[in-house]
């Protein structure tokens, strides 16, 4: 298979037994089978087609901000969008993303062509493909508000659908109920003052570093916001900050993130994500759902 995989791909952009630690915002996780930097939508077409004929498991990776992998690692392959992914352009005032690009760029690409309506993603520490899979959103604005079309993978088929079409909801798009992989989007902007943009800019990111862990790996907001309350709000009244499983504690700083403070393990982190959980349900009634994805084998 790995020679096969070579055959499709050029020889480097195939990493076997790659730490997938190195490649998520834990800092926790084994191995793959190998990692695929998949170059154009040709390649990952038949990167796919190959892994299912032949029934291999396999994982879309952004950047690994919402992921944990389990410490035995991943039985299967991890497949990283580069090369033409990583492209961005100018439509007038619709910016053109590739899947793989980071969505801060995307944010300051804008703000260096006068466009506003994304400084409210600046901070987020996801991919472009990643914040269209869960419709990533910060400080009262979603990728909903900003995206004009996405094009997508689907089957052996590429495919546009308008925003609607995409059915985003609260961390939720068509992507996770159907055979969707983001190829690229178009997000339709508005001319601004670049000053103004920047300054909104710079203003949500000190929130950031103000109220959030930053210091500390993560994957951002552990959970997801359950109805008619907010999950960090419900962790702090159960008295969980500075809750610790190993190396992972509740943030002191904001109880809403688990962090890796002390070079905890993944098993570390789901153990204190699970009593967390517990805990919650126990003092207020409310089932927590988190946000993170875990892959590989947990106990």
């Amino acid at each position: 298979m790995i020679n096969r995989l070579k055959t499709l791909l050029k020889g480097e952009n195939v990493l076997t037994d790659e730490p997938l630690c190195k490649h998520t915002t834990f800092k926790t996780g084994g191995p793959c089978k190998a990692l695929l930097m998949v170059q154009s939508a040709d390649e990952l077409a038949g990167v796919l087609k190959l892994l299912k004929d032949e029934g291999e498991n396999f994982f879309i990776l952004g950047n690994g901000s919402n992921l944990l992998v389990s410490d035995k690692g991943y039985d299967g392959y991890v497949i990283k969008l580069a090369g033409e992914f990583l492209e961005l352009r100018l439509e007038g005032d619709v910016i053109v993303a590739g899947a793989g690009v980071l969505l801060s760029k995307v944010c300051t690409f804008a703000r260096d062509n006068s466009l506003a309506g994304l400084e409210f993603a600046y901070g987020i520490p996801g991919t472009v493909g990643g914040a269209m899979v869960m419709n990533a959103g910060a400080y009262g604005g979603e990728m909903k508000d900003v995206t004009e079309s996405v094009k997508l993978l689907h089957g052996d088929d590429t495919v546009t659908l308008s925003c609607d079409e995409m059915h985003f909801g609260y961390r939720d798009s068509v992507i996770k109920h159907d055979d969707y992989i983001a190829l690229e989007t178009r997000f339709k902007l508005q001319k601004g003052n670049p000053e103004d943009i920047a300054a909104a800019m710079a203003d949500f990111m000190d929130r950031r570093r103000t109220k959030q862990p930053l210091e500390f790996p993560s994957a951002g907001s552990t959970f997801k916001r359950p109805e008619g309350a907010f999950a960090g709000k419900l962790i702090e009244d159960a008295g969980l900050k500075g809750l610790r499983v190993g190396g992972a504690s509740v943030s002191v700083k904001h109880a809403g993130f688990v962090v890796n403070d002390q070079g905890g393990t993944a098993a570390d982190v789901d153990e204190l994500m699970k009593l967390i959980v517990k805990k919650v349900k126990e003092s207020s009634g409310y089932e927590l759902e988190p946000e993170v994805i875990r892959i590989g084998e947990f106990n």
